[in-house]
């Protein structure tokens, strides 16, 4: 998921700005359809006065029929988990291997993505690669609802190349939002089985943020670089994913068996295939309520690590700490305070997504954490 711009609080650490319902509302300009293949005519600005940028829909109504994917995060209310603090040791990393980083949801937000690479001395003033050994992996969801998807897919290719030349890597994982935008461009306005109505990708791809500016500039090698992108990875005993969900387990009885049947799917190019494996892989908070450290178990001991380590749920859902549509920015309510990932799950679960597309922060920590 992503989150919109960060702010700054008078203290030392950026805060959250409490997310309302009016940060859900649909803008009131009609945003047109782009079609499979076909760059979008010109048309308003990717950033809408309200709400998140790109959830729209044309007209300010859904497709006759459509059904399925709604804005899947519901305003809840718990108060039964709280956020850990947590600090990155050094690690005493295996076989010589440079220290690991992991980075949180993007959303298309460029310039908070740069200032946390450079935060943690990953890239130089000029943006490129700094970190000599280092391993950088990205959980996924690199565009929609920020305004340069594209931009942050070219940069995360390029720090491949640079990474790979200096002796480390930089990796990146399949999440929910790089199949819901190669669905749109493959299949647009094709229906497809949703298992509840009629549902297209291109509708769903509007109603979850997607950008008419990131479609006129998507090409044929950022689809093809999306496609070959793994869905799960272990490292350092790290269980790297996009979602947290145990969809994964549907796939197959290995990372290996996981990451070759989503590749077939895509290589299949079948719509209704496709569909399944983005509604998968977009389910949610497996790993939160009472049941959720057994959740996570399930998925350490078919597939290895001792925690998981995802993105796709913003860390203030995860809290229960949004706004209600009566909170205002002047009122001094200014939601959780985000200062870094969210132990959970008694302590088997670590998410990224700080919230970057509600004023929260754009994570990049050094893995493992001291707790």
């Amino acid at each position: 998921m992503v989150e919109g711009s960060m702010t700054q609080g008078a203290g030392e650490g950026p805060v959250v700005r409490t997310a309302t319902l009016r940060d859900f509302r649909v803008p009131p300009y009609a945003q047109v359809p782009v079609q499979s293949g076909e760059p979008g005519p010109s048309g308003p600005p990717a950033d809408g006065p309200s709400g998140h940028p790109g959830n729209a829909f044309p007209d300010h109504e859904p497709p006759e029929g459509y059904t399925p994917t709604e804005r899947d995060l519901p305003v809840i209310n718990r108060g039964d988990t709280v956020q850990v603090r947590v600090d990155p040791v050094e690690p005493s990393a295996p076989d010589g291997r440079g220290p690991l980083y992991a980075v949180g949801d993007v959303h298309g937000y460029l310039d908070e993505l740069l200032a946390a690479l450079a935060a943690q001395d990953l890239i130089d003033a000029d943006g490129h690669w700094a970190a000599g050994n280092a391993r950088l992996w990205f959980l996924g969801d690199f565009t929609d609802r920020g305004p340069d998807g594209i931009g942050v897919i070219d940069l995360v290719m390029r720090l491949s190349a640079e990474a790979a030349a200096a002796g480390g890597y930089c990796k990146a994982l399949m999440g929910n939002h790089e199949l819901l935008l190669i669905g749109a461009r493959r299949f647009g306005d094709t229906p497809v089985n949703s298992g509840a109505g009629t549902a297209t990708f291109q509708a769903a791809w509007l109603l979850n943020g997607g950008q008419r500016t990131d479609m006129e500039r998507l090409q044929d090698v950022h689809l093809q670089w999306m496609s070959r992108l793994d869905a799960v990875v272990e490292e350092d005993e790290h269980l790297l994913m996009h979602s947290d969900t145990t969809a994964y387990l549907d796939y197959g009885s290995t990372i290996e068996d996981v990451n070759d049947t989503v590749h077939q799917i895509l290589t299949r190019n079948d719509a209704d295939e496709c569909w399944d494996l983005f509604r998968k892989l977009t389910k949610r908070f497996a790993f939160r309520d009472d049941g959720g450290p057994q959740a996570v178990r399930e998925l350490l001991s078919q597939y290895g690590g001792q925690r998981v380590v995802h993105g796709h749920s913003p860390i203030p859902y995860l809290l229960g700490e949004v706004g209600t549509e009566d909170a205002s920015d002047d009122e001094g309510d200014t939601g959780p305070l985000v200062e870094g990932p969210h132990v959970y799950a008694d302590g088997l679960a670590i998410a990224m997504d700080g919230g970057v597309t509600m004023a929260g922060k754009l994570l990049v920590v050094q893995l493992p954490l001291d707790n």
